[in-house]
């Protein structure tokens, strides 16, 4: 896939007598840049290799879906790496919305998902959705050092090939924070890219945090899975000793 049409991804556009910058220069640098601050060095290693399907019971059944808890992770596994072969070829491939609670592997997969589409060359960003809000909050500030823009994370996360929107979880929503997950689901869906989206909302629940037009977009944009667990998988590692 060519990210820039302009410059066909050199970065440089030619012209008869001279060459200039394109413009989607500075938005790769500032993307990059984002990338790099946002996968916190633990997470760097996690890798579909290593998740581990013992964290999640057998015997344990949902009631909703009549299976077990370990059937449930491994198919949402199988989705996740489906998502990642899919999205090699298909630019448009359908994302994943991964929900569950605290300390259930939602986190864990999407970075497995991010790790291994970056070994591939593919241009990601995996922003936490607190994170994301706080640096453009501090856009506001009169720190001339600060060269960031509201628009440019806007746009960064709006218009990168594949988006990774980790902890889109039950926090204390305001008409701003709601309207500026909008715009970027939004611009996602009408523009057919690629989304993967962690949640500790319950699906039946997502409304009511994110409102109606919000959620109404990320159910059509990705395909839900709910990963479940008897024991935080945090507390499970605390108690071997991990």
């Amino acid at each position: 896939m060519v990210f820039c049409r302009k410059c066909s991804d050199s970065g440089l556009i030619i012209h008869d007598d001279f060459v200039e910058q394109c413009s989607c220069y500075k938005q790769r640098a500032i993307t990059s840049k984002i990338v790099a601050s946002q996968i916190p060095p633990k997470f760097q290693g996690f890798t579909f290799k290593n998740f581990n399907l013992g964290f999640y019971s057998k015997s344990s059944i949902d009631p909703e879906r009549n299976k077990s808890l370990r059937d449930i992770a491994a198919s949402t596994l199988l989705a996740a790496k489906s998502f990642v072969n899919n999205s090699l070829t298909d630019s448009s491939t359908e994302g994943l919305l991964l929900t569950g609670p605290v300390g259930s592997g939602k986190t864990f997969l999407a970075c497995c998902i991010a790790n291994e589409l970056l070994s591939r060359n593919k241009k990601i960003l995996f922003a936490v959705v607190p994170d994301l809000l706080d640096q453009i909050k501090a856009t506001y500030g009169s720190n001339k050092s600060n060269t960031v823009t509201e628009s440019d994370l806007l746009d960064s996360a709006r218009e990168v090939p594949i988006l990774v929107l980790d902890d889109l979880g039950a926090h204390n929503y305001t008409d701003w924070t709601r309207n500026k997950i909008f715009t970027i689901i939004n611009y996602r869906l009408n523009n057919l890219l690629p989304t993967i989206i962690t949640t500790n909302i319950n699906l039946e629940d997502l409304e009511e945090h994110l409102g109606e037009r919000t959620t109404s977009r990320i159910l059509q944009m990705c395909k839900p899975y709910r990963l479940l667990v008897d024991v935080d998988i945090r507390m499970q590692l605390a108690k071997a000793g991990k």
